[in-house]
């Protein structure tokens, strides 16, 4: 009796995304599950035959070589298909050097690698954090300890005979892989667990207490070994990464280790000179403001920025002089500005203000230019 398509036996295109395939073979997995179907062998048979389908279409390479070459690419030959195409020689010269130099049982799918996104405050990145995360992933069947087995008991599978891999001939080069019946384990269960249906992983939101170094900056990921998905059949778990989002501050911007900050002053300060307390990540510190200072002067505190998380180094806060126009004036305040702006007696008001004659001088070049 020859075997049905794969695709077929699932009830599916062959256009079907892993999501739509992953939730095809698990209603067919719960409708025919021999513990349903205690004594139906049909339904017994018709679930291994999901069950193989699915292993096979699951696996991006084993799919590949699937389409190309149908049920012969994992029997014993390739049946006169002629040589290989050149997007088969990557993993055709992998297989053959592995088996050149000891290339032995396959080992399972380890867990996919899991990503989470965590949002900081500036002062939580710069200081460090301890906070606990929830993580909807698959996690190892706590009814079989991960096995996948009802009684915890493998045998031999019949396909790679224990080896975990099986060996095609593809014309002049001998092709090696995973055994696609039991995944490169070499063996197979017989009595799946109710719980997981032989997978060995349950889905479940886990919660994690995640430390955040001091120091981190936007973009940075802290991996966490071994916390991502669970592997199937107890293979080895995937990783988590924790990537680093930073919020933006109400007063300061970051720049690597230096931190940058707005200083607003009224005009008669930058005139005249002030002392000044402006922020830092350790408080406040004062600031000498000399006289005649101008709108975006900066001044630099040396070592009052971010510690590096990697050489622990400090880097500097820049505040940036801004000078405001003073509003709602009362009549007082502008009878004593009419009087400073009257003793700008004409022809001598450029000495006050150097940035505005050389701007004037720039406009009148800028005129004569256009005008001969």
């Amino acid at each position: 009796m020859s075997k049905r398509d794969y695709y077929e036996v699932l009830g599916v295109e062959r256009s079907v995304t892993e999501v739509e395939l992953k939730k095809s073979f698990r209603r067919l997995a719960m409708k025919y599950h021999p513990d349903r179907n205690p004594d139906d062998p049909e339904a017994q048979e018709k679930f291994k035959e999901a069950k193989e389908a699915y292993e096979v279409l699951a696996d991006a390479q084993k799919r590949a070589m699937y389409d190309q070459h149908g049920h012969a690419a994992f029997e014993g030959g390739m049946g006169g298909r002629g040589g290989a195409g050149f997007g088969d020689m990557g993993d055709i010269f992998g297989d053959i050097f592995g088996d050149i130099f000891g290339g032995g049982r396959g080992r399972a799918r380890r867990g996919a690698d899991l990503r989470y996104i965590m949002e900081l405050d500036l002062e939580e990145a710069v200081f460090g954090i301890e906070r606990t995360i929830e993580i909807p992933t698959q996690v190892n069947c706590h009814h079989c300890n991960g096995s996948g087995s009802a009684d915890g008991k493998t045998v031999t599978c019949k396909t790679c005979h224990g080896h975990g891999r099986v060996r095609m001939q593809n014309g002049i080069f001998s092709i090696q892989q995973a055994c696609p019946h039991c995944g490169g384990s070499g063996q197979t269960i017989e009595k799946p667990c109710r719980h997981c249906h032989g997978e060995g992983r349950l889905e479940e939101t886990r919660k994690l207490s995640v430390r955040i170094p001091a120091g981190v900056d936007n973009g940075d990921r802290i991996r966490l070994a071994g916390q991502g998905e669970a592997g199937p059949a107890g293979a080895e778990s995937g990783d988590l990464y924790v990537e680093v989002r930073v919020r933006e501050h109400a007063i300061f911007q970051r720049d690597g280790n230096d931190l940058y900050c707005e200083v607003p002053i009224r005009f008669s300060q930058a005139a005249l000179g002030a002392e000044l307390a402006v922020p830092t990540l350790e408080g406040e510190v004062p600031i000498t403001i000399p006289p005649e200072t101008q709108t975006g002067q900066q001044f630099r505190l040396r070592g009052r920025g971010v510690k590096s998380v990697r050489s622990g180094r400090h880097g500097d806060l820049i505040c940036r002089v801004v000078v405001e126009t003073p509003v709602r004036l009362t009549k007082e305040q502008r009878e004593l500005l009419e009087q400073l702006e009257a003793s700008f007696v004409e022809g001598d008001a450029e000495k006050h203000m150097p940035r505005a004659k050389t701007w004037v001088d720039g406009v009148k070049q800028f005129w004569s230019r256009v005008t001969s």
